[in-house]
């Protein structure tokens, strides 16, 4: 457990890499909202309305099955995508109401690695409080 000494000791974040942290954001949210617009299409668009064809219906049992699946896939995608948006937008809002608190972890108030930050610019946090995390869900 970090200190409060630790705690106080934390210079934050320099303005470049906020910047930087902000233009990373940016690009993943725009990203994913392509992907989410692309999914959007594929929820809207029928094999046969594609082809031109009058019915919604597929001629076979098995293409039947088959747009279902598709469907479904689809949608855990998007969905997926949909939660993965949300992260983006808490962070960016961390950075822009409180850019202090960006790159601070959740749990011990200490700063998150730059690494980290870097591969995952929505981590809120720190790798050792994530780990811990992850192994009690075991």
């Amino acid at each position: 457990m970090a200190t409060k000494s630790a705690k106080k000791d934390n210079k934050g974040l320099s303005k470049k890499q906020l910047q930087h942290f902000e233009k990373r954001l940016l690009e993943e949210r725009r990203r994913v909202l392509k992907e989410l617009g692309q999914y959007d299409e594929a929820f809207g668009a029928t094999p046969q309305s594609a082809d031109g064809g009058l019915s919604s219906y597929s001629f076979h049992m098995a293409d039947q099955g088959t747009d279902a699946m598709e469907r479904e896939k689809a949608f855990l995608f998007a969905s997926q995508e949909g939660r993965f948006l949300w992260h983006i937008d808490e962070a960016l809002r961390r950075l822009y109401r409180s850019p202090e608190t960006y790159g601070v972890c959740h749990s011990c108030g200490n700063l998150i690695g730059v690494e980290r930050l870097d591969a995952l610019p929505h981590a809120r946090y720190c790798i050792e409080c994530k780990q811990r995390e992850e192994d009690g869900k075991k």
